[in-house]
């Protein structure tokens, strides 16, 4: 019974450590797109912070979910 539990614990944090994995590799390859791509530091900043270029026009949409 010992050894079955211990299986079973074994394929779990496998199972974790490869999504783990899976994640780190997507943040590495955004790290290095941001440190070699102009655009994508952009982009992140007008997605995430609200950026607006000088002499740009910045228009929100408002949704009221109705139609």
């Amino acid at each position: 019974m010992d050894v079955f539990h211990l299986e079973k614990v074994i394929q779990k944090q496998t199972t974790a450590n490869q999504k783990i994995e899976t994640k780190n590799q997507t943040l590495s390859q955004n790290i290095q797109a941001l440190k070699n791509n102009k655009q994508a530091v952009e982009s992140r900043a007008r997605q995430e912070l609200g950026m607006v270029k000088k002499g740009e026009t910045f228009y929100q949409v408002v949704h009221d979910g109705k139609s």
